[in-house]
């Protein structure tokens, strides 16, 4: 257990980072209710993104402190973070009341997979119906890019790596970023499968307005959490 400490400590207090964080939480929810039983691509993708904006922001710190206002960086990337909450919280209330007549009826998908499922779509006059589900593609890369911006907002992301100074071996130390890393990925992505889990439950059972209620929901918490993040910074 003593050998494994430095693994479970930065798993600890990566998860500990994530869910605390409700800026981390309002990015990935809007995502996570699009994607339903997808959600959990939107949260590790969330994760490495998130990792990948941290190392970027450090590296810049440790070798280029000098030469370059990393403090500005961060301080204009948690600003940028509240604009692109704003961002995600206006889009999902355009995706909600958006005027375009919408309706439902059983079909086949004919391309790529052969699968029946209920859903809204725009019928344009043609006989058969194929098309792909490109929003989820889109849904995943968004999701990276805003966990990237997320890992470069905050110097006060290298107060989760002071542990490291006190191990005293190369091998802690190593053990204890991986599980920083593993705790990220693991946190987001759990909460994002919750979300997923009560998106699809909702859209599954056909309750359209439980289902809007919840969209409403996570587009007003991103609005919220957005503003005050702009405002605070």
């Amino acid at each position: 257990m003593e050998l494994n400490f430095p693994l479970f400590a930065g798993i600890i207090a990566a998860m500990l980072h994530v869910i605390a964080g409700p800026d981390h939480l309002a990015a990935v929810t809007p995502f996570a209710i699009e994607s339903k039983k997808k959600a959990w691509k939107v949260g590790l993708f969330w994760g490495v993104g998130h990792l990948l904006g941290m190392l970027f922001i450090g590296v810049l710190f440790l070798f280029f402190k000098e030469l370059i206002p990393i403090e500005k960086i961060s301080e204009h990337s948690e600003q940028f973070v509240g604009i692109v909450l704003i961002g995600l919280g206006l889009w999902i209330f355009f995706k909600i009341f958006k005027a375009e007549k919408h309706h439902k009826h059983t079909h086949v998908h004919t391309k790529n997979n052969p699968l029946i499922h209920k859903h809204e779509h725009i019928h344009n006059g043609e006989k058969t119906h194929n098309h792909s589900h490109p929003n989820l593609k889109q849904g995943n890369i968004a999701s990276l890019s805003v966990g990237f911006i997320h890992g470069l907002a905050g110097i006060a992301h290298f107060l989760l790596f002071l542990p490291v100074i006190g191990f005293t071996s190369m091998v802690d130390s190593s053990k204890y970023i991986i599980g920083f890393a593993i705790g990220t990925l693991l946190a987001m992505i759990s909460f994002a499968i919750v979300i997923g889990r009560i998106s699809d439950f909702s859209k599954k059972d056909h309750n359209e307005t439980f289902f809007k209620g919840i969209r409403f929901a996570g587009g007003l918490f991103a609005l919220v959490v957005g503003i005050y993040w702009t405002i605070a910074n």
